[in-house]
Formats: structure tokens, sequence, C-alpha cells
């Protein structure tokens, strides 16, 4: 069609969409496990956010429960950039589950929990020839011919591609144990010869521009396991490219008349890697084939994608997760062969971190603080309060920030900072709002820095939502006596690792000590020596800097860490006029986000209510105006 080019969509993915619930215990079996991380799953739903985090414009055809997984698996595709007006929900059955192990480099226990599950229910009638026709390509993964609504469901959507010049693109993906061919334990098993299967999916590849599949998948779509046979067999169907993957070896592509033996591929290679996790790594592969296909690159350079995203997830735990970004791809084929280990290259690893993290992109916070613990416990001390008050106190700041926020228009760009000593309440009230929130670590008022909890910071994180940015107030500066300066940066880089292994952001506030002095330099070295010793933290929290500073802590950022979500500014309890000056410093600077600003909002309102002098009411009512006044300030900051 001579749209073709135009089309908002490059593809489409039409199957299976689950839940993967993935072994955290390397080298156990499945019977052992005793804790598993949460992942989208499912081989088309794998490849629809593999091939969205690699830029293509896709969108998912499925269907999942109206339930708690169901809604996981849209909203996890939609942070990827998938299209997913057409994830339908079936309010008669469950989302599909996998239970998945890594037990050695040859053993993958998996079981499917899929029987009438949601996406097995799609029906012809939940799609339309014109949302087919919106995309450059339709892809399909092969369980989806292996039901009968199932299959007439997909072989109207290739009867409404072919009508619409929309490519149709076949990934086998053969599991015979989703065709009844295996007893249902056995979901690693991934070849069953049976010529009734074969035959079915024969009549589905005269419709196909392209074909992927493994050796073994080859043979079920070709009917016989001599593979320069089954590859005959498919070209006497179909004139469509059959690319065939050969696992370590790489992968070859094949055009026009199959030769009569294997040794004459053209095989493009891919780099060794040691192997953790096979699977995943044939979505992974169909990913990035994918990205160079639609843009119609040569047959080397889509190899060359699929072949470095399958090594990499073989490298790490989980699928689609483990696909890696445009830029992380484009980083790793340039330096693919002097990383042989890509699960323990830092700058790899750090890129895979930062371009794929889950929340969107932050322009603006205007924050609320009060995840202050000392301060308020010697308040309610000196009120005569019972310190217990607090966690109410909290509660209410939370409904202040709220009522602030509806006011001024926020639009999601609202803050928090709570602490979980007296806040856990208040964190829950807020946590799965879309509000940025960030939580505590530090032992307060703490120097050298310590954490709360002792050493074992991992083990902490463990137990807090991804949504929570880690928090660390460290008063340090660059000319502090080096036991205590050493003692700061080592708990700091041991905190940076721990955030890093649980995947959550990381904020690190510092605050030159007081009685030290300072210039426009002390900031910009201070973050230059964490980025020394490898700390790229996501986010800054800083005291306002002067205009001459914030030249300098740009021009850090942007060529150390460019990647660094931004800056936020911290009060310190100065008077709203004086954070109103610090703002203006800020006006044009890129790199500031906003601010998350405490007792200046809250000290005088809070000690009164402690006191009794202020009811509920009263207290939210005056904190979200002077929130209010603060985002205001915000706004119509300027260059002084």
């Amino acid at each position: 069609m001579s749209n073709f080019n135009d089309r908002p969509l490059d593809v489409i993915c039409l199957g299976r969409a689950a839940v993967d619930l993935y072994g955290e215990q390397i080298g156990s079996r499945l019977e052992d496990m005793s804790g598993f991380a949460k992942y989208v799953g499912g081989s088309s739903g794998n490849i629809a956010f593999g091939t969205a985090r690699l830029g293509l414009k896709s969108a998912m055809l499925t269907r999942v429960g109206d339930e708690h997984m169901g809604r996981f698996v849209r909203e996890e595709l939609a942070r990827a950039g998938v299209d997913v007006s057409h994830v339908k929900t079936d309010p008669e059955r469950l989302t599909g589950l996998v239970i998945l192990g890594i037990k050695d480099q040859d053993t993958f226990p998996l079981i499917f929990y899929r029987r009438d599950c949601a996406d097995m229910a799609l029906d012809k009638d939940d799609f339309s020839p014109e949302f087919i026709a919106s995309s450059k390509a339709l892809l399909i993964t092969g369980t989806h011919f292996s039901t009968e609504q199932t299959y007439a469901a997909s072989k109207t959507a290739m009867e409404y591609a072919r009508a619409a010049g929309t490519k149709v693109v076949l990934d086998i993906d053969y599991r015979p144990v989703l065709w009844g061919l295996t007893g249902l334990g056995e979901g690693e098993n991934r070849f069953v010869s049976d010529d009734g299967v074969s035959a079915h999916l024969q009549t589905v590849l005269p419709y196909c521009n392209l074909i992927v599949g493994t050796e073994e998948e080859v043979h079920i779509a070709g009917g016989s396991t001599d593979t320069i046979a089954a590859l005959k067999k498919i070209r006497e169907l179909t004139d469509a490219t059959i690319v065939l993957k050969l696992g370590a070896l790489g992968c070859t592509v094949l055009d026009g008349a199959i030769p009569d033996s294997m040794e004459a591929f053209d095989v493009f290679t891919g780099v060794r890697v040691d192997v953790l996790n096979v699977l995943g790594a044939g979505d992974a592969f169909m990913s990035g084939f994918m990205r160079g296909w639609i843009r119609g690159e040569s047959a080397e350079r889509c190899c060359a994608y699929a072949n470095a995203c399958g090594a990499l997830v073989v490298s790490r735990h989980g699928c689609a997760p483990a696909i890696p970004s445009a830029e992380e791809l484009d980083y790793y084929l340039e330096r693919a062969e002097s990383i042989p280990r890509p699960d323990q290259d830092t700058e790899l690893n750090y890129l895979h971190r930062v371009t794929t993290r889950s929340a969107g992109e932050w322009n603006e916070i205007c924050g609320l603080a009060f995840d202050h613990r000392k301060q308020l416990f010697d308040m309610a001390r000196e009120t005569g309060a019972d310190p217990a008050r607090v966690k109410h106190l909290k509660r209410l700041l939370v409904k202040a920030t709220e009522r602030g926020a509806g006011q001024a228009g926020l639009n999601g760009n609202v803050g928090v900072l709570i602490d979980d000593t007296y806040g856990q309440d208040a964190l829950n009230d807020v946590t799965g709002r879309g509000w940025w929130i960030g939580r505590p670590v530090e032992l307060p008022s703490s120097m050298p820095i310590e954490l709360e909890g002792g050493r074992s910071i991992g083990s902490r994180l463990k137990s807090w939502p991804q949504e929570h940015v880690v928090k660390c107030l460290i008063f340090y500066h660059p000319d502090q006596p080096v036991e205590i300066r050493l003692a700061q940066e080592r708990q700091a880089k041991e905190l940076y690792k721990a955030c890093c292994a649980s995947g959550h952001e990381l904020l690190l506030e510092i605050i030159p000590p007081k009685d030290m002095p300072q210039d426009d330099n002390t900031l910009p070295r201070a973050l230059a020596r964490f980025y020394n010793l490898g700390i790229r933290p996501d986010w800054w929290k800083l005291p306002s800097p002067s205009r001459a500073t914030w030249a300098k802590l740009s021009e850090l950022i942007k060529t150390r860490a460019p990647h660094c979500r931004g800056v936020v500014l911290l009060g310190l309890d100065a008077p709203p006029d004086e954070i109103r000056e610090g703002f203006n410093n800020s006006a044009g600077v890129d790199i500031c986000k906003g601010f998350t600003i405490g007792r200046t909002l809250w000290a005088k309102e809070s000690r009164e209510w402690l006191a009794g002098d202020l009811d509920d009411e009263g207290l939210v009512d005056a904190v979200s105006k002077n929130y209010l006044q603060l985002i205001q300030y915000w706004r119509e900051r300027k260059a002084s």
C-alpha cells in the first residue's frame, strides 16, 4: 500500500500475554524455591515489550483477566511504550501464569498455568480490519494456532493483514505442552514430533512474509526431523523469508531456494557469553530482528541486533525485563568482543538500569518533605504530646499535599518524602497513586553516615515497593578529615550497589557541614568525587546553589551521568523569601527538576497541632496553603 511507511504502528503482536514468576534461588529445584520475582511474560507479550523498548511502535493484541495480574500485564506493557488499546479484559478467565526456575546451564524447569486462560479466549471480534491495517507488520506466535478459537482469530487477523498489505510474521514458538502433547508438568520439553500439529501449522504458512524458529521449531513446521527436508517443505508452501536460529552458533536467513546442505548456509554468528538463563532468549532475538527488519536494514544487521539481544538476555534473570534498550544494544554491539560477561560489565549494567527505568520522565517535582524523625520526636516532647501522635500527623500531611497539589493542578508532578519510622501508614496511603515517593534510609544526624537497620541495607530494600526512591542524606564535604570522608563514601558505595541490585532509584542528599568553608566549587567537587567512586545516583538533592555553581553542576552531570533524573532543592527550614531566591537562581537550569521541602511548610503548624492549639482541618488547610505558595514561587522563578 502507498501509505505503508506512514502507518502509526510498526508491529502488532498477537498471542500469549502472561505473568512469569521466576525463582530467585539459582541452582535450586523448582520444588525448593522460596522466593519468586514477577515479570510480564508470554512470548507475544515479551516481543511487544522488547520491540517497544528497542524503539519500535508496537501494539499488543490479546486478552487478560479482570484481576490484579491482568492489570499488571497491561500496565507493564504500557510503561514500556506498548499500545495496549487492544489488550482486552476477559471477565470470565484468569490471566495465564508461568512458574520458572534456573537449575543449571541446561536445566530450566517451568510450569504453564494456562488452562482456559484469558489470552486463549481471544476472538476474531476483538479487533477490526482497520486496526490490523494500521500496522506495518502483524506478528503471531505458534501457540495461538493450537485451539479452534485462537486459530480462527489468528487466521482472520492474517487475512486482514494480507488484504491491507501488512506483513505477516510467524514466530513458530513451539511448546508441546500447550498443544496437549506432554504431561502438564513438562513445560521444559521443547520438541515432540506430531504429524497433526505439522499439518495444522502448514495451513498458515502461505500467509507469511517472515518465519522464525529454532531447528526443532522448523522440524515441527516442516513435518520432518531432517532440517533441510523441513525447510524445503516450508519453502514449497511459502516464499517467506525464513530465519533459522542455531543457538550459540547464531542464525541464518534463507530467501529463495533452500540449499541441499546446512554447510551452504551463510551463518551470522553472535558473541559467546556465559549462559545464566536461556528462557526468553528467543523472544529477545525476535525483538532485535524485528528492529532491523521493519526498518528495511540488511540481513546482517538484523541478525546482529537479534544475536546481541539473545546474548544479553541469556546472561540475565528474567525475560522481558532483561531485553536491552536501543541505546544499550548499540553500546553493546560496538564493544561486544570486549564484554565476555555482560552481566558483570559495569557500564552496560548501568545503561540497562537507567535506560529501562519503569517510571516515566519527571520534568517537574513539587515535593512536600516530612520524612523528619528526630525533629518531630523532639517537637512532640517539647509540647508534651505523645510521640505516637506523629504517625497521625504524617497522614494529615499527606492530605495537605493532596489538597495543595489539586489546587495547583500539578497533574501528577507531586512528590513526598516520608519515613517508615512514623510514616508507614502515610506511605501506604500514597503508594500506588503515581506520586514521586522518596523514603529515607539514613540514621538521623549521623556523621559519618550510618543506615537505619544496620549494614544489611539490601535485605531492608527487599520489602520496599519498587516505586519508592531510596533517599540518603549525607553531611559531606570533599575536605572532611580523611577517616570521616572514607567512612561516608564506603557507606554510599554499599547503598548504591544495593539499589542497583534491588532496582530502586537512589537519591543522594548532600549537605556540606555548616562549620566547614564553602564556595561555588564545594558542591561540584562533592558530586565529582561520588562519580569518581562509580556512584551514579538517579537523583541529587542539594541546597540551593548560586548561578555560578549551577553552571558547574549542569556541566558535570551532563558529562558524567547524562541519564541522571535531575536535582531537587532542599529547604533547611529557611523562610519562604529565601527559598524563593534559591528558586530564582535555578531558573533556566534544565537539570533542576523542582523541590522537596519540609519544615518551612509545616514546622509551625505541626507544633501548634501537637500542642492542641490547631485541629486536623486547621493543620491541613494551613500546610496546603503554604505548599501552594511555594509551588507558585517555583513556577514564577526568574533568573536574577
